[in-house]
């Protein structure tokens, strides 16, 4: 067995008799009761409110099966749940696996790279509202920035980004990596500063390269928290209203739309809400079992290394 795999094996090890440590109970009694529920009331109270109450009132306004008869039946219903799959699963991978890769390069040492990466992340910075409207005046027209600098460098009318249906797909899904790839990059940067070093160590005593590092070391150590990041990345990709709404605002004729802002259309400009919520609710079926994959997952691995 080479040095690498009796590191790799110590380090499993080590994390299974961590989890496997009984854990101890703490019991509360008389006055530490009484403040406990005290402070618990409250937030009960708003939880019951503001998290409870719209997510039961969500699904009374769509429990209608004849609802979901409207829906199925409507054309821009099935292109929105298209729109919708196709924006989470490029989305998603994209800024997950660019977020492992560039995690990698911004650890290594430098001044430069300490610059680069303050600059990286100022669009997870940025409040979504400015980030995406600048991005929508830059691709709305013939007059934006970027048909204009299309027609100065080319000398030809640009593609017009918005109005074509692929295009604007294409805006939509490269915005929302653009804004959220630095938040998983800092995530994926604090996981790998809880690699040992004595691993890497290892592996180049055993004749590892970069790559090799890369592949055999660094990504199955990572592999509990890659996965935990693209389920909770899917999960909100999915339910995601502000990239859509104010990027491409569902243009051309709607063809861009996806289920969070078709939702909100026909709830607001059509005055269907019980459609609204009905669209919405028919995410569940994927959002579920994502859900409950992505809670066995943190509860069996603590999503550790």
């Amino acid at each position: 067995m080479s040095s690498t795999h009796e590191v790799l094996g110590a380090g499993r090890l080590g994390a299974v008799g961590r989890l496997g440590r009984p854990r101890r109970e703490w019991r509360l009694s008389g006055s530490d009761t009484t403040w406990a529920v005290a402070f618990l009331l409250p937030y009960a109270g708003v939880f019951a409110a503001f998290v409870i109450y719209p997510a039961v009132f969500g699904l009374w306004m769509g429990s209608d099966p004849a609802l979901y008869r409207i829906l199925f039946s409507d054309p821009l219903y099935l292109t929105t749940a298209f729109n919708t799959l196709l924006f989470a699963a490029v989305g998603v991978n994209v800024q997950i696996f660019g977020a492992f890769l560039l995690s990698g390069f911004f650890l290594q040492r430098g001044r430069f790279r300490r610059i680069l990466l303050a600059v990286y992340l100022l669009p997870c910075a940025l409040p979504a509202l400015s980030a995406f409207v600048s991005i929508h005046y830059m691709t709305v027209s013939e007059w934006g920035f970027a048909d204009s600098l299309w027609r100065t460098v080319t000398g030809q009318d640009g593609p017009l980004f918005l109005v074509s249906r692929w295009l604007a797909t294409s805006v939509n899904i490269a915005a929302y990596i653009w804004k959220w790839m630095p938040f998983w990059t800092l995530v994926f940067m604090a996981a790998r500063i809880a690699i040992p070093g004595e691993v890497y160590e290892a592996a180049a005593i055993d004749g590892a390269g970069r790559l090799d590092c890369l592949v055999y070391v660094t990504l199955p150590l990572l592999a509990n928290v890659y996965l935990v990041c693209t389920l909770l990345a899917a999960i909100w990709a999915i339910g995601d209203f502000s990239t859509v709404y104010f990027v491409s605002y569902g243009a051309p004729a709607r063809q861009t739309d996806i289920l969070a802002t078709f939702g909100f259309h026909r709830t607001f400009d059509f005055g269907y809400p019980n459609q609204g919520s009905a669209a919405m609710m028919s995410a569940l079926p994927v959002l579920i079992p994502a859900v409950i994959l992505l809670m066995r997952r943190i509860r069996l691995t603590g999503v550790q290394l």
